[in-house]
């Protein structure tokens, strides 16, 4: 009688194989994390503009209301009221409150300073500006619009819009 010699070998991953697995997935992490950043910025920026275009239509629909007062000045005027309180023209529900709180998906918004919102009644004209809350992370441009309903950027702060911008 032939005796087998028993086999005692486990089987298993060197730590070579598994050493090339971890770069491998290093590798595919270096490629696709900058892309995943970059679209969460285009994401960011689209929404800005998305942002933006409510803007635009919630003050027109504001002067339409409230002839009196003009344009909003402030994102709290185009906010909706306090439960149980109905709209007027120091809440007009136009916004939700994730606008009406200034930072919406990566960006800050407020009001450029206008000269018909410093206590002039009624408020002739608006601008509203959009900046990333932290540039190259958030968001690569800055963002405007005022009373001609045209949306622009520029890639640093903007002032004024319309003097160093870009319509989009």
């Amino acid at each position: 009688m032939k005796k087998h010699k028993k086999q005692n070998k486990k089987r298993g991953f060197s730590l070579i194989e598994l050493l090339i697995v971890v770069a491998i997935i290093l590798i595919i992490a270096a490629i696709a994390i900058p892309n995943l950043l970059r679209s969460r910025i285009a994401a960011n920026e689209a929404s800005a503009v998305g942002s933006l275009r409510t803007l635009n239509t919630a003050e027109i629909t504001y002067n339409t209301t409230y002839p009196s007062v003009g344009f909003a000045c402030t994102l709290g005027v185009l906010a909706s009221p306090a439960s149980g309180t109905s709209v007027s023209s120091s809440n007009a529900g136009l916004i939700d409150s994730n606008l009406a709180s200034g930072v919406k998906s990566g960006y800050s918004f407020s009001f450029l300073t206008s000269p018909s919102c410093t206590g002039n009644t009624p408020a002739s004209a608006y601008g509203t500006y959009a900046s990333p809350v932290t540039l190259g992370t958030t968001g690569q441009r800055y963002f405007c619009s005022d009373t001609s309903g045209v949306i622009q950027y520029a890639a640093s702060t903007i002032s004024t819009c319309g003097t160093s911008t870009t319509p989009i």
